[in-house]
This record gives C-alpha cells, structure tokens and sequence, in this order.
C-alpha cells in the first residue's frame, strides 16, 4: 500500500511539474488520466503492478 501510494504522490508531482514548466495542457493530463484509469481495469493491470514492484525493489536495492 506504501507503494502505490507513493507511486501516486511521485507521478502527481512530475505531472504537476510537466504541466508548470513544459506547458503540459489540461486536456492533455485529463487524456492520460483517463487512459491510466482504462488499464488499471483490464487484464494487464497485474502485470503493471508487478513491473512497478520489481522496479522499486530493484531502485531500493542500489547501494551508495
């Protein structure tokens, strides 16, 4: 649950940054929300959620 919702928080901001500062429409972050939307409901989401998950524990595995 961390995950997602800190999955959710990271892309609002680059969304929100896109949109201030590399003139990202309204209509243009509304198409894409609808479109994240229409995938979290179809088969493939699993396989979304798990490519995020093994993305993230791959980043949190990197040592400095």
């Amino acid at each position: 649950m961390i995950l997602s919702i800190s999955g959710v928080v990271l892309l609002g901001i680059i969304s929100f940054l896109f949109f201030k500062k590399d003139g990202l429409k309204a209509s243009h972050g509304l198409i894409c929300a609808l479109f994240g939307f229409y995938v979290a409901g179809t088969a493939i989401a699993p396989s979304i959620t798990a490519g995020g998950a093994s993305l993230a524990s791959m980043l949190g595995g990197i040592k400095f």
